[in-house]
Order: structure tokens, then C-alpha cells, then sequence
């Protein structure tokens, strides 16, 4: 397990608190959720080694999982660096998309290359509910592109993301994801065993924790 990618990710990501485990004062998300845990990816564009690294791993991610992949995708605005990243591993063409049409201009929603018909594989750095990199695949689907598959370095595996994949009939594969992440924070001693119970119990039941 030490040896593998996900348990690699998860230790960097606590190492250089891009992952903050606070089980006595909850954090409130953008979607409303309260949680024992904040998780900010963009610090990993501040470690360049690291950077590289996750874009190495996100480039052997996607092509294990989706080998027909033609043109790299971003999610404005913390996936762009990691798509960056990989599309010049893989020699790709690269887009991004934003969160809504520019106002002014072309009133363009994506930049770069999406064309009819293009095999896109979409990054973001962080999934909790789906929402954002949901709202991009719609985007792309919308502008005659087909998106063949999602990617992230991490990953809640909350319930409400898991059924927001299976509507949109995406699928998503992550470096690492919060199972993962608990166990190495356990391991290195990041947090006391009694918040270590606490963390567990939000993952189970994330809607009922905070009440």
C-alpha cells in the first residue's frame, strides 16, 4: 500500500496541508456541507516536483483508463495546470472550460481545442459533489465533443457524487480519495484517535455527522 500511488498522493497532500483535518470545528463547503476536513489542491502548483508528479500519474491514470483519448481538458480554474501538465506528457491538444460563457467577445465557455467529435478526457484537482467538473462535461457535450471519461487527484467518495457520475454517465478515476487519505493520516499520527473515530463517522454518514 505505501509503495502505491494513491497512498504516495495522500501523504504529499497532508504534508503540505493541502489537506486541513479539523474534526472539532466543522468547515462549511461552497455546496453547504459541513466536514471535519478542508481540502485546497491548488497549494500543489506551489511544490514543483510534486506538480510533476501528479501530472506523470495523472498521464498513466488516463492512459490505463482511457486510451482513445484525443484532446486533455481543464477545469477552471484548478484543473488547468494539472491538464497542462499532462497534455504536454501526452502530447495532446489542450482545452479549458470555464464555470460559465465569458461576457463578452465570443462569449466563449471553452478555450483551445474542442472540436465535433473530439475524445476528451476532463481534469480537475478535487471532487465532492461533482458539480463543477459535471457542469464542464455538460460544456463539452454541448459544443459536439465527446467526453470519454473524467479525472482528479482526489476524491471525497461521498454517496452524492458517486449517483451525480452515474446520471451524467461519466466515469471518474482519481489518484487518491478519502478511505485512503484517513489511513495514511492514522498512520502518521496527523490527527488523535478519538477525531480519527470522528472523521470515520462523517465518511459514513456525511449528512447526518453534523447533526
Amino acid at each position: 500500500m505505501k509503495e502505491s500511488v494513491a497512498y504516495q498522493t495522500a501523504s504529499k497532500l497532508l504534508e503540505i496541508k493541502a489537506i486541513t483535518l479539523n474534526a472539532k470545528t466543522p468547515f462549511v463547503w461552497a455546496s453547504g456541507i459541513k466536514a471535519p476536513i478542508y481540502t485546497d489542491n491548488r497549494l500543489t502548483i506551489a511544490y514543483p516536483d510534486f506538480r510533476q508528479q501528479i501530472a506523470k500519474d495523472l498521464s498513466a491514470l488516463i492512459k490505463e483508463n482511457y486510451p482513445d483519448v484525443e484532446v486533455i481538458g481543464g477545469v477552471a480554474t484548478a484543473g488547468i495546470p494539472h491538464a497542462a501538465g499532462v497534455s504536454n506528457i501526452l502530447n495532446l491538444p489542450l482545452n479549458y472550460v470555464r464555470s460559465k460563457p465569458k461576457d463578452h467577445g465570443k462569449n466563449s465557455q471553452i478555450e483551445g481545442r474542442c472540436e465535433r467529435g473530439d475524445k476528451v478526457v476532463l481534469i480537475d484537482d478535487l471532487i465532492s459533489t461533482g458539480g463543477s467538473i459535471l457542469k464542464a462535461v455538460k460544456a463539452v457535450r454541448d459544443a459536439g465533443a465527446e467526453v470519454i471519461g473524467t479525472v482528479a487527484i482526489f476524491s471525497y467518495n461521498l454517496p452524492e457524487s458517486k449517483s451525480n457520475f452515474e446520471d451524467a454517465k461519466t466515469k471518474l478515476v482519481t489518484l487518491t480519495n478519502y478511505p485512503t487519505m484517513i489511513e495514511v493520516a492514522n498512520e502518521k499520527d496527523y490527527v488523535e484517535e478519538k477525531d480519527m473515530e470522528l472523521l470515520k463517522k462523517w465518511y459514513q454518514d456525511p449528512e447526518g455527522w453534523c447533526k
